[in-house]
């Protein structure tokens, strides 16, 4: 069944890259008697070349090992190459080996820069500035022999045609990361130079049922269409794409029986955000609410369109802010119920607290029947079909990230036992639980998979993340989500406008111009003045520090309460401040426009 996946054309798998004074050569080293790539270095023109230019001593090239043309993106003067330097294996997904991206290197083709004037070359710099960013993306994965954006179901109802087509064209597109960077290779013709890359989590593991070998792959692929950063993206576009989307496939190899299910999460489908201002958690706010139906009732035409029946789990509370945009979900999503679209809300943290969460086992009774309903894939050991998947689960909680990988891993250890059952390895009461060594990597599959979609989203590991893995709270865990939490709030406030203005960047969604909009803001004077990156982190982060060094101290003496309240006073005027002065230290540079 696999075989069928394989497109007619090979990638080339290993690459050595000659770095001339004036052009890049990328060679095929793999066996394969093809041309080489050859990519000017001052009007980025492409090439194919039968030879690898002649040396001299004024043309003395750089020689080096590359697995992989990422892509290439045009700025405001130069073009520049994006390649994989290293990669490491981290298994394989149904038979074929998957790497993931270690490292990349940003190539310039910007030597007609010279020529610019100083304005467009400071505007160049600072792009420049967000690829460096760029190059040290995290959860990149890429396979030479098979589509990794397509699940196990997808891969096998691929047609004759598909079958034949290059791996890019074989692509979902929603999952295909270097989508962009991509357009201008594919100009050219370049398919076996044209790698498909895509943002997520790849891990597997396999245990031992008795005398039975269980192999255990969990993917995430993440959706580019509304890529970001935690608050800087959030809800969805009018055209019903959210932010934070990433479908999770859960395959089992066993006996020659292949098993897979698929579930989503993604952020509440309509317009809502929230403006990062310094405070712990900034207010919500609901964009445009009169189009909040229409915006959902996109997102799931678009959701059944790919999966089938969609059941849609609300894990947010029903109170304060989070209880708003609940109420708006709800509203939304309630007069285009019908038997392929099921909404339940279900209040996380009402019903679970913070310790538990075994209690989700209430949510499940409330959606066995949709699971039992639509099913999902099992091929037996000659290939064939015996079962498919009709039907999706839509799981979110505001970030989609802490309880969301929770709940999804209650979901995926549910549908593994069912699975197990029918193939024959599970008696009728057998669960996962029974075998201390399969639950135990279970456990871990899930929370590793948790901590990689909340980096690239949040900057830091999953919260509840001790839940997952070890099935119960820890005071570690716990003290690991309050470091956490802290880091959450630094990177939302001081780094990731820059790193949203990056992924902008390199998904397409921004297209870089020269404008009167680069003129920089206006100097200001008094306090404002001093409200800049260093001064903000200074004082917001001493005060945090000494807030928690005083609590740590009132045990033996009480007048370290009012230390702690002093400076938790401090802390919170500056953000006030700020606030009132409509100022956000991470300003994000205006520099582009965008794409239509």
């Amino acid at each position: 069944m696999m075989e069928r996946a394989e497109s007619c054309q090979k990638l080339y798998t290993r690459l050595r890259l000659w770095e001339f004074p004036d052009e890049y050569v990328i060679e095929p080293t793999d066996g394969s008697s093809a041309s080489s790539l050859s990519i000017n270095r001052v009007d980025a023109s492409i090439k194919l070349v039968d030879a690898i230019p002649e040396c001299s001593s004024v043309r003395v090239p750089k020689i080096q090992t590359i697995f992989g043309v990422v892509g290439m993106l045009k700025l405001v003067a130069g073009s520049y190459l994006i390649v994989i330097m290293e990669r490491e294996c981290v298994g394989s997904y149904l038979g074929h080996p998957i790497f993931k991206v270690v490292s990349m290197k940003i190539l310039p083709c910007d030597h007609s820069l010279k020529d610019h004037s100083a304005e467009q070359k400071r505007v160049e710099s600072e792009f420049y500035g967000l690829l460096r960013v760029a190059e040290r993306t995290v959860g990149l994965f890429f396979s030479y022999d098979t589509n990794l954006t397509l699940s196990a179901q997808r891969l096998n109802d691929l047609g004759d045609e598909s079958k034949m087509l290059p791996l890019w064209r074989q692509a979902e597109p929603r999952f295909l990361w270097n989508n962009y960077m991509l357009e201008v290779l594919i100009d050219h013709k370049l398919d076996p130079f044209l790698l498909p890359v895509v943002q997520g989590s790849f891990h597997n593991f396999q245990a031992a049922i008795g005398k039975d070998i269980i192999d255990v792959t969990l993917i995430g692929r993440r959706c580019s269409r509304r890529n970001g950063t935690r608050m800087w993206r959030r809800g969805a576009d009018p055209d019903g794409y959210v932010a934070n989307f990433v479908e999770t496939e859960q395959i089992v190899q066993i006996n020659g029986f292949i098993a897979s299910f698929v579930q989503v999460r993604g952020s509440m489908p309509f317009l809502w955000e929230q403006i990062v201002d310094l405070t712990y958690k900034p207010k919500f706010e609901i964009v445009k609410p009169e189009e909040a139906p229409r915006v959902a009732e996109r997102h799931f035409l678009d959701l059944r369109k790919k999966y089938g029946a969609v059941l849609a789990i609300d894990l947010v509370n029903t109170t304060g802010d989070e209880g708003r945009l609940s109420a708006k979900f709800a509203s939304s999503v309630e007069p285009i119920q019908n038997d392929d679209l099921r909404y339940i809300h279900f209040d996380f943290h009402k019903i679970c607290g913070h310790v538990h969460f075994e209690r989700l086992a209430f949510l499940y009774d409330q959606i066995a029947d949709f699971l039992e309903k639509n099913g999902y894939l099992l091929l037996n050991d000659k290939g064939e079909k015996m079962k498919e998947q009709h039907g999706i689960v839509r799981t979110n909680c505001i970030d989609c990230l802490d309880r969301t990988n929770v709940t999804q891993s209650m979901i995926g250890r549910k549908m593994l036992e069912l699975q197990l059952r029918r193939i024959g390895i599970f008696s009728a009461e057998e669960t996962v639980s029974s075998h201390p060594n399969l639950d135990e990597k279970y456990k871990i599959l899930w929370a590793n998979h948790g901590d990689d979609v909340s980096i690239q989203y949040s900057g830091t590991p999953a919260l509840k993340g001790d839940f997952v893995r070890f099935g119960k709270r820890t005071i570690q865990g716990i003290l690991n989500d309050f470091y956490n939490a802290l880091g959450r709030y630094y990177l939302n406030n001081f780094a990731d406008g820059t790193k949203q203005d990056a992924i902008d960047l390199l998904q397409g969604h921004y297209i870089v111009s020269v404008s009167r909009d680069m003129t920089p803001p206006s100097q200001k004077g008094g306090l404002e003045s001093m409200a800049n990156f260093p001064a903000a982190l200074g004082v917001v982060s001493l005060g945090l520090f000494l807030t928690v060094l005083s609590l740590g101290q009132a045990r033996y003496d009480l007048r370290h309460l009012f230390f702690a309240a002093l400076w938790a006073a401090i802390s919170m005027g500056v953000a006030a401040v700020v606030k009132a002065n409509g100022r956000i230290f991470c300003n994000r540079p205006r520099l582009h426009k965008p794409r239509r």
